[in-house]
């Protein structure tokens, strides 16, 4: 049987189909695996998914193999998750747009995986004052002492001060790139990349050799978010990428905390103004330590119960007779030609063809290309 992660796999490389329709396929089939054999008319029963990219899935469908897929990514991108792993990071299952393929480098931790130690974003402008750099080196030295886990995006400025404090402090950071894990950007980081991969995670959505690309790194910031039980902004201009990550924060239900700077200060006008939107003020290390300490435990889902089988509902002589035939020859074969049908149950056509249909419509026998049936 081909692994449920070979689908993941197989759906994120389709043209026009995100993170968001990948997980309304899976919620609604239950399964990307069963999604993936369904014709296309039951494809349009998803939300948001049109004939337009119905026609374009039936067509990819045609060329891909998933198992060859998985087989073929294996040999240069071995270390990855997909929402089918069990390693996969639990708080990303909670957002509406996880990542379908995530790709790790360095050192895992699976209690960080499981949300049992928790993770917290920095986040800031790549040009910080030394205000913004001397508290974000604070706040991230606090947090790593006291068993947080920093998340950031390698980025010039706060993302750089934060993952460094972070390392000195001796605790775990994690950064979200833009670009494949093999892909350092920006350069100046790589000695700060190795030593981040020695003691803590590097994640991204994309693939090795992957370059950076102006659309990857808003798309980036929603991992940061996801990620993390809460977002810190230490120093943000009006525009700022670091401001979408904290409205996606909000968004995914997450707390927001800014670091206050003055209105003399361009770079802390970002800062004020969430803020006054409502996000909590960082006063201090304690201050901020006790907020974050308030938060509510993750707590992993519960085993999943097996659906209870319905009884099977009481069925006239014939469609009893038919669907007793296609069970019996199911051993043989798991397909089964309508003649042969016939042949085995020796009643007319045409009441073997009405006694199929009804079945089919009871969800007790499902119909093939070329006149086949087989037991559901």
């Amino acid at each position: 049987m081909v692994e449920e992660r070979a689908f993941w796999l197989a759906w994120s490389g389709m043209a026009g189909l995100g993170p968001v329709l990948i997980r309304r396929l899976h919620r609604h089939f239950g399964s990307l695996a069963i999604a993936w054999e369904v014709d296309a008319a039951e494809l349009l029963a998803v939300e948001g998914l049109g004939i337009q990219t119905a026609t374009t899935i039936a067509v990819e469908r045609s060329r891909l193999c998933p198992a060859e897929l998985l087989e073929q990514h294996l040999q240069h991108n071995p270390d990855f998750w997909t929402p089918a792993d069990a390693d996969y990071p639990q708080l990303l299952l909670e957002i509406p747009d996880p990542p379908p393929v995530l790709y790790y480098r360095g050192s895992v931790e699976l209690q960080e995986n499981q949300g049992i130690i928790p993770a917290i974003a920095m986040v800031g402008t790549r040009d910080p004052s030394e205000y913004g750099k001397r508290w974000t080196r604070r706040i991230a030295t606090a947090l790593a002492q006291n068993g947080f886990t920093v998340v950031s995006g390698l980025a010039d400025g706060v993302d750089t001060e934060a993952h460094q404090s972070s390392i000195h402090a001796g605790g775990r950071t994690i950064a979200v790139l833009g670009t494949g894990l093999n892909r350092v950007y920006p350069w100046s980081n790589r000695k700060l990349y190795e030593q981040l991969l020695e003691q803590g995670l590097a994640l991204s959505e994309y693939p090795a050799d992957t370059p950076p690309d102006r659309t990857h790194f808003p798309r980036r910031n929603r991992i940061v978010a996801g990620l993390c039980r809460a977002v810190l902004v230490m120093e943000a201009p009006k525009k700022s990428g670091a401001l979408i990550t904290a409205t996606i924060a909000n968004e995914y239900g997450r707390d927001v905390y800014a670091l206050p700077g003055s209105l003399d200060n361009d770079r802390a006008y970002g800062c004020l103004e969430l803020v006054n939107k409502g996000a909590q003020l960082i006063l201090s290390e304690h201050q901020l330590l006790e907020a974050l300490g308030t938060l509510p435990q993750f707590l992993l889902p519960p085993a999943p119960v097996a659906p209870k089988r319905q009884p099977m509902p009481e069925l006239e002589p014939t469609l009893q007779q038919v669907l007793q035939t296609v069970t019996d020859l199911a051993q043989e074969s798991p397909e089964v030609s309508f003649d042969r049908i016939v042949q085995s149950t020796e009643l007319v056509a045409g009441s073997v063809s009405s006694a199929l249909l009804q079945l089919e419509l009871l969800g007790l026998v499902a119909q093939l290309p070329g006149m086949r049936y087989r037991a559901s």
